[in-house]
């Protein structure tokens, strides 16, 4: 110190450790007020801001405190420059992480409300966390005077060894990435992979890909996988989709009333069911003569994929008690086999005859039931 304590520099230093003690707990309430209005809003992104801030804002009046008792006090440079310094980088420390938990809570907002489930794309909210925590990393030794040059350096070498040592991690990295930015699939889309696997998106981080299925279980696959496979997305470009269900009737059915009997079945399907599509407009399409029914298709509409088993069920249900209201009959397969009387000729045995000669046989009648052929003739 430059000069001894007196209570002209203890007195002006209270006052602004208190007035940075005073304005923490002021900013404290003030955010817990706002954090109970955030709450009630419908975008959660408000939320994040007012938390991230609940945890900067106190402890920058505190350092502000600090500084301007420091600055009241008899310190000499070195020892004013040391403790500015350690404010500072205690700063840049909480900005750092309130800056990461920030961009993260914002990412995993804007991420949710796109998706439209809980869930959230983690491969993203770990990238810009920890970039922000890097470059607050890398200004706190640019402030405290190391020089990061050499530390880039080392970086970028070791990035590369790094890089090539972890091939397939990257690959399901990057994969990653591309899946989300070009919004193939997200986290809450219906998926179903050539190799059979299918479900729901639950996530999507930094190396692999969470689906569940229908059974509730848990199907983790590799990014780069999904990114290679042939996938089909029933959630995109909409959610609704249509099925097809395989009727078929009678060939002495009259069509014009099977198609009429099936739409207004159709028609209250959709209005009663819930998952149905109650605006589907309902369709009936006659297609084959089979071999023992005439074919037609039924298109409905589903609000989601999951419901098309509940529609089916009451669908098939309703169309089953409507048709032998109706007298119409839904033929179950057969064949019919016609046996006709006919001869068996069994050839006799050459005895030394030229072989232009014609060769006698003995010929029998078939009774009408073939399965029984009396063996007792023999060859004469």
């Amino acid at each position: 110190m430059t000069d001894d304590l007196t209570m002209d520099h203890l007195v002006p230093a209270g006052i602004a450790l208190g007035s940075g003690l005073l304005g923490a707990f002021l900013l404290r309430m003030l955010l817990r007020w706002l954090a109970g209005h955030a709450g009630r809003t419908r975008w959660s992104g408000d939320d994040v801001i007012v938390a991230a801030l609940r945890t900067m804002a106190p402890w920058a009046a505190v350092s502000a405190g600090a500084a301007g008792a420091a600055a009241a006090l008899p310190l000499t440079r070195a020892v004013q420059h040391n403790v500015n310094q350690v404010l500072t980088v205690l700063l840049i420390f909480v900005a750092t992480v309130t800056s990461a938990r920030l961009v993260a809570g914002l990412v995993r907002s804007v991420t949710t409300s796109r998706s439209g489930v809980a869930g959230s794309a983690t491969i993203f909210v770990n990238i810009t966390r920890i970039l922000v925590l890097a470059i607050g990393f890398l200004v706190m030794l640019q402030t405290l005077g190391v020089s990061i040059a050499p530390l880039l350096t080392a970086m970028g070498v070791g990035g590369l060894a790094v890089a090539l040592a972890l091939q397939d991690t990257l690959a399901n990295l990057f994969a990653g990435i591309h899946i989300l930015a070009s919004k193939t699939v997200q986290p809450g889309d219906y998926i179903q992979l050539s190799s059979g696997e299918e479900g729901y998106v639950e996530d999507i981080n930094w190396r692999q890909t969470t689906v569940r299925d229908l059974s509730n279980n848990l199907v983790v696959i590799p990014n780069g996988q999904l990114a290679q496979s042939n996938m089909t997305n029933f959630m995109r470009p909409e959610q609704q989709l249509t099925i097809l269900v395989q009727v078929g009737v009678s060939y002495d059915s009259d069509l014009e009333h099977v198609e009429r009997v099936t739409i207004e079945v159709v028609a209250e399907v959709m209005a009663e069911i819930t998952g149905a599509v109650p605006e589907h407009e309902p369709a009936v399409r006659f297609h084959t003569f089979g071999d023992s029914r005439i074919g037609m298709t039924v298109i409905l509409g589903v609000g989601e994929f999951s419901d098309q088993y509940r529609i089916k069920h009451e669908f098939i249900k309703r169309l089953h008690r409507r048709y032998r209201t109706e007298g119409i009959r839904i033929p179950s397969p057969a064949r019919t086999v016609a046996l006709q009387q006919g001869a068996v000729v069994f050839p006799q045995q050459r005895t030394g005859e030229p072989d232009d000669a014609p060769h006698a046989g003995f010929v029998r009648n078939l009774p009408s039931n073939p399965s029984r052929v009396d063996a007792e003739h023999e060859i004469s």
